[in-house]
């Protein structure tokens, strides 16, 4: 189903519903003025005829078969009127149908039945006669019929009409989104420039704008994902190069030489190995795939499993400072990502930390954060170059990394709400990660 006819259905039946209880309303209303009017009529029929017996002859006291025709009496067409002596005798009569005398016992008004149908009756004393007025009941519904149908129609009409406007106004109303789906439609599919609709409403530009944001952000990710693959295969073709050239010597060589060439060939394998595998974390960490497998870990839980999957057999390096009091709150974020972006830190200050020095690994919580500081004894990095340390496949000169590690720290930062600052000094790197600890 179309919005339009959504919304002309949805207010065309509130207009209905309006309408049919106000024009119910005004007949009702219409129908009590109407039959409180035709009483009065009776009323008013009894009074002239009390007024006009008074200037005619006295009555016979006898008066059954007496007749006054309505034009002496000037009772209006449609109407019967008796007129009987306090002992219920007829005295005269301005009709002949019905047959039936007129019930005169009860005062003001009656509803009786006559010749098997209903009449509304008034009964009016004076002096020593009744004078009784009546109409039927037919034909004061058949006055109201009338009515109710010269009633219903112009309201019928003005409620068609009602339908049709709104049934034209909301068309026009959503003529702009017909115009962005039109604009929508005959773009190319490859086209991700910003749609340019002039007297767009205000309360549509939203719509607009977003719709604009999201192909910003589509071209963006397309071309980050263009500049991934092209990064990737340069650095996946550096390693596969190596191995195809050891691999070619060890065919040609004997021993110790055949050897070493296998063996070179072995390391650029792992070398490849581990640039797959993160690429394969950062696509997982930038992708919309969920790692909350319900485990949970404190903030030291956090950094003794880096520790322990950091570098291979290289733990003994790291040395861990804690303090006396230390949050056993649980880290509001999927352990693994937690794991794997302190772990990163870990292998990159190993990798530029000689040999014979230790990887200092510091933690504290701090209100609701916890705060890791990985302190390396490198050579630090030069300050205009801490802008690039977390681009993806960017390496300094003395790096012997794939370049992903800090990359894959930051997406996780992002994901997560953390926080990643470095600090260069002259004797060594210091980068502080801060992660959201759960409140308890």
């Amino acid at each position: 189903m179309s919005l339009r006819l959504r919304l002309s259905l949805t207010l065309g039946a509130a207009f209905a519903l309006i309408w049919a209880l106000a024009a119910a309303w005004m007949l009702s209303d219409l129908r009590n003025q109407m039959m409180f009017s035709l009483d009065q009529r009776l009323v008013a029929s009894a009074r002239m005829v009390a007024g006009l017996l008074e200037q005619l002859p006295a009555l016979p006291s006898k008066g059954e078969g007496t007749h006054f025709s309505a034009e002496q009496l000037n009772i209006p067409g449609g109407m019967a009127c008796q007129v009987s002596s306090l002992r219920g005798e007829i005295l005269a009569r301005s009709h002949s149908s019905p047959e039936q005398t007129l019930e005169a016992e009860k005062m003001g008004f009656h509803d009786q039945m006559i010749d098997g149908a209903p009449w509304r009756s008034f009964t009016l004393a004076r002096g020593d006669v009744r004078i009784t007025t009546a109409d039927r009941q037919i034909e004061r519904e058949a006055l109201n019929m009338s009515i109710l149908l010269a009633a219903s129609v112009p309201v019928g009409v003005a409620l068609l009409g009602c339908l049709c406007l709104l049934w034209l106004g909301i068309g026009q109303g959503l003529a702009p989104l017909n115009r962005l789906r039109e604009a929508l439609m005959r773009r190319n599919a490859d086209s991700l420039e910003p749609l340019q609709l002039q007297s767009f409403p205000s309360e549509l530009k939203p719509l607009l704008d977003t719709q604009n944001q999201l192909f910003q952000r589509i071209g963006k990710t397309i071309e980050r994902e263009r500049r991934l693959t092209g990064d990737a295969a340069h650095e996946l073709r550096s390693p596969l190069t190596a191995i195809k050239t050891h691999l070619q010597v060890a065919r040609m060589t004997e021993g110790s030489a055949r050897d070493q060439s296998l063996a070179r060939a072995e390391e650029g394998a792992d070398r490849m190995h581990r640039t797959l595998e993160q690429l394969l974390l950062l696509a997982r960490v930038e992708g919309s795939l969920s790692f909350d497998d319900g485990v949970q870990c404190s903030a030291e839980q956090v950094a003794k499993l880096a520790m322990q999957d950091a570098a291979g057999g290289e733990r003994q390096r790291i040395k861990l400072q804690l303090p006396k009091q230390l949050s056993s709150a649980p880290v509001q974020m999927p352990a693994v990502l937690s794991i794997a972006a302190l772990r990163n830190l870990l292998d990159n200050a190993l990798r530029h930390t000689p040999a014979d020095a230790e990887v200092e690994l510091s933690l504290e919580t701090v209100g609701q954060r916890a705060r890791f500081v990985v302190r390396d004894h490198g050579p630090g990095i030069a300050a205009q170059d801490l802008q690039h340390l977390t681009q993806r496949f960017w390496r300094n000169g003395q790096s012997t990394g794939c370049g992903l590690g800090l990359a894959i720290v930051q997406a996780i930062v992002q994901r997560c709400a953390c926080t990643l600052h470095f600090d260069s000094r002259p004797d060594g790197l210091r980068v502080e990660l801060t992660m959201p600890l759960q409140p308890v």
